[in-house]
């Protein structure tokens, strides 16, 4: 089976790429599309199918490791076969292992720190009966905050490390208890000698016991005593010392009995630092004096004979029915041109496998059996070989920055960012991106987040009381648009005498804004008062805002004009300014004088009007 990115597992893990191989699993992050989180998925290699015990204790192993729920470990949530394929889904921790902030270097506390964590979850696990049998550095993971957790419960013990395991030992034969080497049963106790191991190595940067071989590891760990940690580095305590030592006892009867006793002296030895032994035990009996004869062979030694004659029966016969064994050399990172021809030169068959990764195309990405470990002459070398690959653009809009640059991360690209304005989304979240959503593009291209810094907005400016001219310049300045209306005001002509929006107001770039800009013809319109009378009249001025009226009376001979309104001026419609006058000529009756009858004049005789006659 070829694990690619983007492929779905058991229906709902999505592979989003490759975290990284061991001796026994290749490890992906995946989404879990179903319940929305990132988990790890662990497939056994493809060599392990065969070995259906092997097989049925991962099973059975995996589904144990599923029910332990604690800080302290490494969740298993899901266990599967994908094209034949096993594998188990489990939490995933960002973080970093403990064998590399080892290899970075641990103070004193944070050494004893990790380690409580690590026996928090070791107890808990033991409490339910799981021993893991395969503590060591590489299966502690530790977050950003600095919480250890324990991980591989259910892959450690489906395939307990075994001395005649090729290639998987020597990274693990250093952590292996006395009676794992012999092969004896394993216990609790087991766990407790290797996490006294990795205390050792946090303390002092090194194991216990090393070597060339597995078997020569084993030999160190059933025989030898190791040095005091307090002697490679002198901030380790007394006290604390006595602890690892105590731990790392041969025999495990004089270990602690219990993850809770190994706290316990990590507390008394923290409070004491210079005590001289932490919870000390009393000497082991003495064996039965020998008779005089056997003087030489004490009880360790006769244990330390068993062992190796056992070890040499099992090399010895294995080295009898096995091929000639000869060196792989290490291909990866190699072209496969030159890969090919190293591996045949030195004997080898090659099987090429091609797949789909963001490693450079034509790359040897992996080599199965691993490069400096030993084969059979003439046995299959296969290499993995990277084609390149082309991953979609993920739709990282209305994302916030960091979540979208890890999305990325995820998505095997480099990301970069731009800062934006925009009217919709909101400041620190992501726009769009170039090249956009969904395109096709080769592994670890630049993707650049456009990132929203708010609104592109504009104050309107103030423009009441300016000309016209200078009014529209000011708008156009600001990056608005003017529009101009105008309105009969008593302002001079061209004078903006208002504006919307209000002035302040924030508005998009290249918006209008409505300026309105008096005609000088005033702000009131005479009305018509001709006719009403003259009380009717003013009330009718003021009403429409004329203040200013002058009355002027004007005689009349008609009785039905007396106080009326004859005439106005200006007249009816004409638009004056506040305050302007008005003049309304009212009439006053005035009865005509009756002239004699007899006297007529000259020019009413020679038929001219009169300039009075009755009514």
């Amino acid at each position: 089976m070829r694990l690619e990115e983007g492929q779905k597992v058991g229906g709902r893990y999505r592979l989003v790429r490759r975290l990284g191989a061991g001796g026994m699993a290749d490890v992906w992050l995946a989404e879990d599309e179903m319940l929305d989180r990132r988990v790890a998925l662990k497939f056994l290699h493809e060599r392990f199918n065969a070995d259906t015990q092997f097989v049925e204790r991962f099973r059975r192993e995996a589904k144990a490791a599923a029910g332990l729920q604690h800080p302290n470990l490494v969740g298993v949530y899901d266990r599967g076969t994908e094209d034949g394929r096993h594998w188990i889904a489990m939490e995933y921790v960002e973080g970093a292992s403990l064998r590399d902030l080892i290899a970075r270097g641990l103070s004193v506390p944070e050494a004893i720190e990790i380690v409580r964590q690590i026996l928090a979850g070791v107890r808990y696990a033991h409490q339910h009966g799981i021993v893991h049998r395969d503590l060591k550095p590489g299966n502690v993971l530790v977050d950003a905050e600095g919480r250890a957790r324990v991980t591989d419960f259910g892959i450690a013990r489906a395939g307990a490390s075994e001395i005649t395991q090729t290639g998987s030992v020597l990274g693990t034969a250093q952590y292996l208890s006395p009676e794992q080497a012999q092969g004896l049963d394993v216990t609790q106790a087991a766990d407790i000698y290797s996490i006294g191991v990795i205390l050792y190595e946090a303390l002092t940067g090194r194991v216990p016991f090393d070597g060339d071989s597995a078997v020569a590891v084993a030999m160190r760990q059933v025989t030898e005593t190791p040095r005091p940690p307090a002697e490679l580095n002198p901030a380790v305590g007394p006290a604390l010392s006595s602890v690892v030592m105590r731990a790392l006892e041969k025999d495990p009867e004089r270990r602690f009995a219990s993850a809770d006793e190994f706290l316990r002296a990590l507390d008394a030895a923290e409070a004491d630092p210079a005590l001289a032994a932490a919870a000390p035990l009393p000497p082991a009996p003495p064996p039965p004096e020998p008779p005089p004869k056997r003087e030489f062979w004490t009880r360790r030694k006769l244990i330390a004979l068993g062992v190796i004659l056992a070890l040499l029966i099992g090399v010895a016969a294995w080295a009898l029915t096995r091929a000639e064994q000869v060196r792989v050399p290490a291909v990866v990172g190699f072209s496969q041109d030159r890969a090919e021809r190293v591996l045949q030169e030195a004997g080898f068959e090659v099987a090429p496998r091609t797949f789909e990764s963001c490693d450079e195309p034509q790359t040897v990405v992996e080599q199965d059996p691993a490069g400096g470990t030993n084969a059979d002459a003439g046995s299959t070398v296969v290499i993995h070989v990277s084609i390149g690959s082309q991953v979609a653009v993920p739709n990282l809009a209305g994302m916030r920055v960091d979540r979208a640059a890890a999305r990325l991360k995820d998505a095997q690209l480099q990301a970069d960012q731009r800062e934006v304005f925009s009217n919709r989304v909101e400041p620190g979240r992501v726009v769009r991106t170039e090249p956009p959503a969904g395109e096709q593009v080769a592994c670890q291209s630049v993707v650049e987040m456009l990132v929203s810094q708010g609104a592109n907005l504009v104050p309107v400016p103030d423009v009441v009381g300016l000309d016209e001219a200078d009014a529209e310049t000011a708008i156009r300045d600001a990056r608005l648009i003017p529009n101009v209306e105008t309105r009969d005001a008593d302002e001079p002509e061209g004078t903006v005498i208002d504006q919307s929006p209000a002035p302040g107001t924030e508005i998009r770039p290249r918006s209008e804004v409505t300026i309105v800009v008096s005609t000088g013809a005033g702000s009131v319109e005479v009305p018509n008062v001709v006719g009403q009378p003259e009380r009717t009249a003013l009330n009718t001025l003021r009403e429409r805002g004329v203040t200013n009226v002058e009355i002027r009376r004007q005689e009349t001979d008609v009785r039905s004009e007396d106080g009326r309104v004859l005439d106005q001026a200006p007249s009816p419609g004409t638009r004056i300014r506040s305050g302007d006058r008005v003049t309304i000529f009212v009439g006053e009756y005035v009865a005509p004088a009756t002239p004699p009858e007899d006297d007529v004049s000259a020019d009413d005789a020679a038929g001219r009007p009169l300039a009075w006659r009755p009514r």
